[in-house]
């Protein structure tokens, strides 16, 4: 079997699962904002699905999009999903000859939109304790050069929900330029961070911002996100676009919702996201081996670090799986260092957060005796 029908059969599996606990996606499980399912089904209700929306997204979400990020000056092109804006990117960007420059770990899919273009994908190793599990501008002056044509920051990282400041910011942005590369920051999880600052203030025209509303707003089946940039890397990247009818009326209309209500609803996501780490921060304290290496997270999720307890992390999630949990292997993020940890999502219902926790020692226990575990992804 190919590896996109495997693939695509154990995400079926795990989506027609009964009562399935979603702990390993980032996702956002919290029960919607009221205005956000009424702009949904004011939609479908209007038939304005019927029609294509406008091929950079309706003008009152591109504006309100560009108005939360806080960068006059730029625009936003909305996408299906965070993941068709940095494909965009590397499409725009990347050719055989160029370089690709990012971190290990990092978000695995622009690396391969990087490789498919043509370009060297080059990722700095940042697991670890020493740099504190985050990029340094030494680091990335050492890996760059006149080749460079992208910089993709991930921040907060994930899988690790560190982040990075002002200063580290605007470092990164000097290198790029320098080089003349375009520095991509990937702030998919931003509304779960203190203090986070977007590399388009940095560097307004050199900068390209990739936001996704699959996490803080929960609408990932939606597929809806944002590139935000300059009018001129904006329409770079337009000309390399696939999705030239635009993104779903209907996830449109959710998302402009959810930005008319968002200091109300985040307030309430990151108060249960707060509680849900401080849960497994207790349990995992608790259990002899186990750690998270980055506590607290700015991201919605954790790395809860497996090899001091002596069990391969791909057996902690199957252990996990057979009572309907699923939490994601570290391979999914990063070979390197993938042997070491799973990571654990936290917009989620607090009871499911409360089920991990009561079961975490037994699931422990039962990795110890998993040796034959099937393909994971």
């Amino acid at each position: 079997m190919s590896s996109a029908r495997q693939r695509n059969r154990y995400f079926d599996a795990l989506s027609t699962t009964p009562g399935l606990m979603w702990l390993g996606q980032n996702t956002n499980h919290i029960p919607s904002h009221p205005a956000v399912k009424a702009a949904m089904i004011g939609a479908i209700e209007g038939g304005e699905f019927n029609a294509y929306a406008p091929p950079l997204g309706f003008e009152a979400l591109r504006a309100g999009i560009v108005e939360d990020l806080g960068t006059p000056g730029a625009e936003a092109l909305v996408t299906e999903g965070g993941v068709s804006a940095l494909a965009m990117v590397c499409r725009a960007y990347c050719k055989p000859g160029t370089t690709f420059v990012t971190t290990d770990p990092t978000w695995k899919w622009p690396c391969l939109f990087a490789r498919q273009a043509g370009a060297l994908v080059i990722e700095i190793p940042i697991y670890d304790a020493a740099c504190h599990y985050r990029l340094t501008p030494a680091a990335l002056k050492a890996a760059v050069d006149e080749r460079t044509s992208v910089i993709y920051l991930v921040d907060p990282n994930n899988p690790l929900g560190i982040r990075y400041t002002q200063d580290e910011i605007e470092a990164f942005a000097a290198i790029a330029r320098d080089v003349g590369a375009v520095l991509v920051h990937d702030c998919t999880y931003r509304d779960f961070a203190d203090g986070h600052y977007p590399a388009l203030h940095a560097s307004p025209e050199g900068s390209v911002v990739s936001l996704s509303f699959s996490k803080w707003l929960g609408l990932a089946g939606l597929r809806i996100g944002a590139l935000v940039a300059c009018p001129e890397i904006l329409d770079r990247c337009a000309e390399a676009a696939t999705s030239v009818l635009g993104a779903s009326v209907i996830a449109q209309r959710a998302a402009q919702a959810g930005l008319a209500v968002k200091g109300e609803w985040m307030g309430e996501v990151r108060r249960i996201d707060r509680a849900n780490k401080a849960k497994i921060h207790q349990v995992v304290s608790e259990i002899n081996g186990l750690a998270l290496p980055i506590y607290p997270s700015h991201g919605n999720f954790l790395v809860l670090e497996t090899i001091g307890a002596g069990i391969r992390p791909e057996a902690l999630v199957e252990a996990a799986r057979r009572e309907n949990m699923m939490i994601r292997q570290g391979t999914y993020h990063t070979e390197r260092f993938g042997d070491r940890f799973v990571k654990v999502s936290t917009s989620v219902p607090e009871t499911w957060i409360d089920t991990f926790c009561e079961r975490l020692p037994a699931l422990v226990a039962e990795a110890r005796t998993l040796n034959d575990v099937g393909a994971q992804f």
